[in-house]
């Protein structure tokens, strides 16, 4: 259980780090599409990487969904979030530390957090943020399914992120991820701080529909 709870922890804290941290100092010069982009690639080598030790939840709305799914016991899925949140806000602190101590230019003006407002409203954001989560953690559901194609889960995984990205960059900075939104939020602060509680509930709430849906669209088991 130690090992999965470390590799949950590095795993987000780099999901963090590289991830938003590529939006941080890249989304004005090089665009939305190299920051979706970012994403992916990071959660594939971290399916790769990690997978075999922990699954890669490296999200608390994917565990969750493990949990309603039955895949995973809330004790371990427990240990799972604490992990998740903790790398999380030492990947966010390490961009703070980079923005107001090494004079790294912010390109988000915002440490790379989410929020509503420019583009679409409160109540767009949470159906946004929950449909972009139902349907990334559904594609995790199947693609890591017993009768799925074995070996191409995390290309599968790292692409729907990127295309998750696409939609959701302009609208909310997109989140589908509890964890991702926090870490960063905390050393913002001001309204993106106030405003993280949608995209913690959102994300979870999107991913326990993506575990209801999940028996009905997977493929049928081998006998």
């Amino acid at each position: 259980m130690g090992r999965k709870v470390v590799a949950e922890f590095v795993g987000t804290f780099t999901l963090v780090f590289l991830a938003v941290g590529t939006a941080v100092v890249g989304i004005a010069s090089h665009g939305p599409g190299f920051v979706a982009l970012a994403f992916g690639l990071v959660l594939v080598l971290g399916v790769y990487a990690i997978g075999p030790i922990s699954g890669c939840h490296i999200n608390p709305a994917v565990t969750i969904a493990m949990v309603v799914a039955r895949k995973m016991p809330i004790q371990e899925a427990a240990a799972y979030w604490a992990a998740q949140v903790g790398g999380a806000v030492v990947g966010g602190a390490l961009l703070k530390i980079m923005v107001e101590s090494f004079t790294v230019e912010d390109q988000t003006g915002h440490l790379g957090t989410n929020d509503w407002g420019t583009n679409i409203n409160a109540g767009g954001a949470f159906v946004v943020e929950t449909v972009l989560t139902l349907l990334f953690v559904l594609v995790i559901l199947l693609v890591t399914d017993k009768a799925a194609t074995a070996g191409f889960a995390g290309l599968a995984i790292g692409a729907t992120l990127t295309a998750v990205h696409l939609v959701g960059i302009p609208l909310t900075g997109t989140s589908v991820n509890p964890a991702r939104s926090l870490g960063p939020a905390l050393f913002e602060g001001g309204d993106r701080l106030a405003h993280v509680w949608l995209f913690i509930l959102a994300p979870l709430v999107g991913g326990v529909l993506a575990a209801v849906v999940y028996p009905f669209v997977r493929a049928e088991q081998p006998a």
